[in-house]
């Protein structure tokens, strides 16, 4: 039986609308993998921002995850988004057991003209490490999901 522990963690994003868009993909896939919620010989080491990430190689994940950035990436392109969520459910009580929030803090402006994030690289690279690590370390923490579980993204 599920726990009624509810967890809530807030990350912040910022960055270039590309920047975001490309990590929050990556930081759903640590997490899913993190988490259990798809099996984890499904995932593919791939390195990005000087880390090992952890990416899926399930079709019908890559597709939707993909449809969902594209849309994301229009949205913070107009200013329209501030907060992502993941949340983690239980499948058989449909009670929410996690949600994982990401704050947004995207350049619209500068990407829109064709500009780049006004931090260096390696500025970006570290804030990006640092989070992925925030990601793994709060999963050491958290109890085991001992109940089939799926996601659901959200939008604010």
């Amino acid at each position: 039986m599920a726990t009624a522990t509810e967890t809530k963690n807030i990350i912040t994003l910022r960055g270039s609308t590309e920047i975001v868009t490309e990590f929050f993909g990556y930081a759903v896939n640590s997490i899913l993998f993190q988490r259990g919620i798809y099996p984890p010989e499904t995932f593919e080491r791939k390195k990005k921002y000087g880390l090992t990430m952890l990416v899926t190689s399930d079709t019908g994940l890559n597709t939707y995850l993909s449809n969902v950035l594209q849309q994301i990436s229009d949205w913070l392109m107009e200013g329209n988004l501030q907060r992502l969520v993941l949340v983690i459910t239980s499948v058989g009580s449909k009670e929410v057991l996690e949600r994982w929030a990401f704050d947004i803090e995207a350049d619209a402006a500068a990407a829109a003209e064709g500009g780049g994030a006004e931090k260096p690289e390696k500025e970006i690279m570290s804030e990006i490490q640092a989070i992925i690590r925030q990601i793994t370390a709060s999963v050491t923490f958290l109890p085991m999901l001992e109940d089939q579980c799926t996601f659901d993204l959200l939008v604010y």
